[in-house]
């Protein structure tokens, strides 16, 4: 997973400093950083990325990054998410549990994992509480600080 994460920073970076026209010309530019990857793994990373076509100024496309203000809105829509449906959040060793309002559980588990906090292997939703389970080496105490920095205020 964590090869994945680079990547996808990778193709981030990719994106937002070259003038890419088509997936066969960013997985060039993949090779080069030293990422050999499928078309079909390339797809799933631009779709989870958000990442659109625009026009290029000059009669063709170019693959472009979602915008800050979508991003934020975006961020903004998860936070209130998470903040309605949790009731409580404790942990055991690399395990978080997120209990919630009946019904809540797979909305704070969506939450979360589009909050893209690095701290996080997985998530499992149930009904009323949901399951996180930490990285390797990662505390509990780790994962609500980075959690308090996409939801300031939030109560553990």
């Amino acid at each position: 997973m964590k090869e994945r994460q680079i990547r996808l920073k990778t193709i981030k970076t990719l994106i937002k400093n070259n003038s890419i026209e088509s997936q066969d010309d960013l997985l060039s530019l993949l090779l080069k950083e030293g990422f050999d990857v499928t078309q079909a793994t390339l797809s799933r990373d631009l779709k989870l990325l958000k990442v659109g076509k625009v026009p290029d100024g000059q009669n063709g496309y170019m693959y472009a990054l979602p915008g800050e203000d979508e991003n934020s809105e975006s961020e903004a829509i998860y936070v209130q998410d998470f903040l309605r449906g949790y009731v409580s959040i404790d942990w055991n060793g690399n395990i978080v549990v997120i209990k919630t309002f009946s019904g809540h559980a797979n909305s704070v588990c969506n939450a979360i994992d589009n909050l893209n906090i690095d701290e996080i292997l997985g998530t499992v939703a149930g009904d009323n509480c949901m399951f996180a389970c930490l990285k390797q080496g990662v505390t509990g105490e780790q994962f609500m600080e980075a959690l308090k920095k996409h939801i300031p205020g939030i109560e553990d």
